[in-house]
């Protein structure tokens, strides 16, 4: 449910500290409730989650948010965007404070093109992520929403944070009226 990804972070962490040009790679702290991409702007930077917790949704078009994942340290974030040439295909919202590398657009495409071990970092980040969203359907599909909605309740019990009533909904795909049903049934 909440999204890492430590090897990324300890290899763009060492890229961080030797880069030569001070532009490329840069740490900024991000405060609660900043987009740090939003669905349909052109891509300025890519970014990796070093602390923080934050939420990836898409904005349909009957104006109803659907919440993909929470994602945490070492995630990237607009690097697909970046590779296939197109808008921010979500939006990135800070659920708490944290930081993150911005890397510029250009450097990231020149990192992929000779960096062999970042590429297989990428690739791998993109397995566990067809992995884990196969599972996700799988469990949607199989499991109770009071199974869904416990493992959300422990994730946030687990990461000090509070998820609303909101995105919980967004995110198991349910109205709020279901989710108030569902949490009286679990309690």
């Amino acid at each position: 449910m909440l999204r890492t990804n430590t090897a990324l972070l300890s290899y763009v962490q060492q890229r961080y500290e030797m880069q030569q040009r001070r532009a490329d790679i840069v740490l900024k702290e991000f405060p609660k409730g900043r987009l740090l991409l939003e669905q349909g702007d052109k891509l300025t930077k890519v970014i990796i989650i070093v602390e923080g917790i934050t939420k990836c949704f898409f904005m349909e078009e009957n104006g109803k948010e659907f919440v993909v994942e929470f994602l945490g340290q070492g995630e990237i974030l607009g690097e697909i965007e970046v590779i296939r040439e197109i808008d921010c295909l979500c939006s990135i919202e800070a659920l708490i404070e944290g930081k993150a590398f911005f890397i510029d657009v250009a450097f990231f495409r020149t990192w992929l093109d000779t960096d062999v071990t970042f590429n297989k970092l990428l690739m791998q980040s993109f397995a566990d992520r067809i992995i884990h969203t196969s599972r996700r359907s799988s469990k949607q599909q199989l499991y109770t929403v009071e199974q869904s909605l416990g493992q959300l309740l422990s994730l946030q019990s687990d990461q000090l944070f509070s998820i609303s009533k909101e995105d919980m909904a967004a995110y198991l795909g349910i109205t709020i009226r279901s989710l108030n049903r569902a949490l009286k049934k679990i309690k």
